[in-house]
């Protein structure tokens, strides 16, 4: 019995709900809630932010069960509340042993383990760490067969520090297995409108320079053989809440991956989730619908399958364009083309596959020009294209070569409505070999722990000043934006449908002061001169102001257009964030910088 009820684990996910007002599932504490539960060690409970739940709460909670292992997942944005939390635990009398996890974490390991010797770092999933860590508490091995940790030192009191950081030996374990949350928490999700995620594979197939994961072009599909069961255990959950989008987000960074098997994976997948009767949505790479290496055969075969995933279930799929100029992509290493963006553009909304994209606008080594040519590719109209559903497959991807069909068949939109976040900086994360080139240049700066990246000056100045003002601009309207994407996950048909008109009209604002920036630079040398500079900022300022002035009337007008269409509760959230943004005062920045020291 001491082994079944001993230790007592409990797993907490942080959260800043001013920033993100809607939740996510828990997916990553309730997956390693899962394998803590399969090794029948000891008890297991969980805690999540995003329901309520504040950070003195979550300090009470720890202070009052005394668990004797716990566990936090943090991600960008949340340092100064693990910083926060970690003093607090450490100081009580009998700490328990902790382990922090989470993609922010691994950034900023050298310096939490500096601050806290104590503390270890799970460095991978976190499924096989837990399972091991459980059995070291027993005393059953040593810290160091723990697999995926990082520590300073002795982990509990009493021992001889070490003056090293030490990590233990990699995961060996087959991670592909675990991809199975408990489901604790997701009720209390669904509470708080809140959508469900799952993941079907880990890992990436590509090497992108901004990206410091270690996971890196290793990529390992998950089996299907007990998915089955899990949609039977989500089936019940969603029927207790109608009013919820059947819908499951995987979080996969590339759905599809490389395997010979690709395609008919992903077609059991989906036929999977549609049987069981839910709508889905994923991410993937452009190169998986558009690879000038593949033959057109190739091609042909991958606009059946795109087609097919939309008949059992896809909603909506995300693609990591990031880019439509060349000499940018080659930067970012996405070993991608900007013509073949557009074909993959120009492809998927001609087969009917419903997208968003992801389009990185500034990054510091870039030039006016690429500035210039970004803009342009954002805004042309010959990219989104209307569904043909009278063509073949082999009719489409033969079309969107020839410039008249694109024309004849075009939407008139521009690329930009596709994009999900518009006017997005390039963030210099810790290790990624972007960094690298930015700090080779002489241009980064200080490191900032709560985003885990480091600072950079831009090597055009102006662009330097474009690129604080749009990042000014896009937290201005963050939360009520992710609120507008939040209500547009948990809805369907014509509510949704007008929630995403609605972020349309964000998205025109961005796209014109996109425009705005790039005339005010073009009027400034490159040569740096703080009167220019100075000349600069109060023009951009005035510009973002102007803009700001007519868009509080047009998306009032959409705001008081979509309540009717929304249950109660969804009316009073919006009614909520817009009051909240229609009050907000200046131009702050979400997560200024902040030194390593604080």
């Amino acid at each position: 019995m001491w082994r079944l009820s001993r230790p007592s684990a409990l797993l907490a996910a942080l959260y800043h709900p001013e920033t993100f007002p809607l939740p996510r599932f828990p997916l990553g504490i309730s997956t390693v809630a899962r394998a803590a539960r399969d090794t029948l060690l000891g008890t297991v409970a969980l805690a999540d932010m995003q329901l309520g739940l504040s950070l003195d709460g979550l300090v009470a909670r720890i202070d009052g069960d005394r668990p004797d292992i716990l566990g936090v997942s943090a991600t960008f944005g949340q340092y100064d509340l693990l910083v926060e939390l970690l003093e607090s635990v450490y100081a009580q009398d009998d700490p328990p042993l902790v382990v922090a996890g989470g993609s922010l974490t691994l950034r900023v390991e050298r310096v939490l383990l500096d601050r806290f010797p104590s503390l270890l770092v799970a460095r991978a999933g976190g499924e096989a760490t837990i399972g091991a860590l459980l059995a070291h508490w027993h005393g059953d091995c040593g810290l160091d067969d723990v697999p995926g940790l990082g520590y300073a030192g002795a982990p509990r009191g009493g021992g001889l520090a070490v003056g090293r950081r030490r990590t233990a030996k990699p995961v060996t374990r087959d991670v592909t297995a675990d991809v199975v949350p408990e489901l604790d928490l997701l009720p209390a999700t669904f509470d708080r409108h809140g959508v469900a995620q799952l993941e079907t594979s880990r890992g990436c197939t590509s090497y992108c320079s901004f990206c410091p994961r270690d996971h890196k072009g290793s990529w390992v599909g998950a089996g299907t053989g007990r998915l089955p069961w899990l949609l039977g255990e989500l089936s019940a959950v969603f029927e207790r809440y109608p009013q919820v989008s059947r819908t499951l987000y995987l979080v996969d960074e590339e759905f599809l991956g490389r395997a010979p098997d690709a395609t008919s994976r992903a077609l059991e997948l989906a036929s999977l989730l549609h049987r069981a009767g839910f709508g889905w949505e994923s991410s993937c790479r452009v190169d998986q619908v558009v690879d000038p290496d593949q033959s057109h055969g190739w091609h042909v075969e991958r606009a059946e399958m795109w087609r097919a995933l939309v008949a059992r279930g896809l909603r909506r799929m995300l693609f990591g364009v990031e880019s439509g100029v060349d000499s940018i992509l080659d930067r970012f290493a996405k070993d991608t083309t900007g013509e073949q963006n557009l074909l993959a553009v120009r492809t998927l909304s001609a087969l009917g596959v419903p997208t968003r994209f992801t389009y990185i606008t500034f990054d510091p080594l870039m030039t006016l020009d690429e500035l210039k040519a970004t803009h342009a590719f954002q805004g042309r109209t010959d990219l989104l294209l209307a569904p043909q559903p009278d063509l073949s497959p082999a009719e489409v991807v033969r079309g969107v070569r020839d410039a008249r069909f694109a024309a004849a068949a075009g939407t008139g939109q521009p690329f930009y409505q596709g994009i999900s976040y518009l006017l997005v900086s390039m963030e210099c994360l810790i290790g990624a070999a972007y960094t690298r080139r930015v700090q080779q240049a002489g241009l980064a700066g200080a490191v900032t722990p709560s985003m885990g990246r480091v600072e950079a000056r831009y090597a055009d100045w102006r662009i330097g000043v474009a690129a604080s003002w749009a990042q000014r601009w896009v937290d201005r309207h963050f939360a009520l934006d992710y609120t507008f994407k939040s209500l547009e996950k948990v809805l369907d048909g014509a509510p949704r449908r007008q929630v995403r008109e609605a972020r349309g009209v964000l998205k025109d604002a961005s796209y014109t002061v996109l425009g705005d920036l790039i005339t005010e630079l073009d009027t400034r040398p490159l040569h740096r001169d703080p009167t220019a500079e100075a000349i600069l900022d109060v023009r951009i300022w005035q510009r973002i102001e102007n803009r700001l002035a007519l868009l509080r009337g047009v998306l009032a007008a959409a705001v008081h257009d979509l309540l009717p269409v929304f249950g109660r509760e969804h009316a009073a959230l919006l009614v909520t964030e817009h009051r909240r943004w229609s009050a907000a005062g200046g131009w702050t920045l979400i997560n200024a910088a902040d030194a390593c020291a604080s």
